[in-house]
């Protein structure tokens, strides 16, 4: 049995399509939704996104949505998860962080993260900045000069 029609009614369910939509824009939070509402794989996967990664965790009051992003984006350094980091990058642009701050988010995951994660999510970061007009393709990455 699908659960997604039930979270479609909670107020987390609609807070957390508010709050992606804002954070990510229009057509992702389209995209979320659709899915969501698809009854198809993975849908309930994307109503449980909805209602708590969205509308009850990141609609929490403890801290603003900026700090939350740079939070996120520490965690998805670390465990290696560079398409979603992609997201979270675009979402933290959204939320105030600027490209200094993301590099610097890079630096500071170094240490605790390693190199290898850390390339990774340069890859991803640069993508996201270029893809957004904030990087040139001057800007070379270690897999531009195929070294990964």
């Amino acid at each position: 049995m699908a659960v997604s029609s039930d979270f479609e009614q909670s107020v987390h369910y609609r807070r957390g399509v508010q709050l992606v939509t804002e954070m990510l824009g229009e057509q992702f939070g389209a995209g979320i939704q659709a899915s969501a509402a698809s009854g198809g794989f993975a849908a309930d996967c994307a109503s449980i996104a909805l209602q708590t990664a969205f509308g009850s965790v990141w609609s929490r009051p403890g801290l603003p949505r900026r700090e939350r992003s740079l939070v996120t984006l520490g965690i998805l350094i670390g465990t290696g998860k560079p398409n979603e980091l992609k997201n979270h990058v675009r979402a933290g642009l959204n939320n105030g962080l600027t490209v200094e701050e993301l590099q610097e988010v890079l630096i500071q995951a170094i240490p605790y993260c390693g190199f290898p994660a850390v390339a990774e999510a340069i890859e991803a970061t640069v993508a996201v900045l270029r893809e957004r007009g904030l990087l040139g393709e001057q800007v070379k990455t270690a897999k531009d000069r195929g070294m990964l």
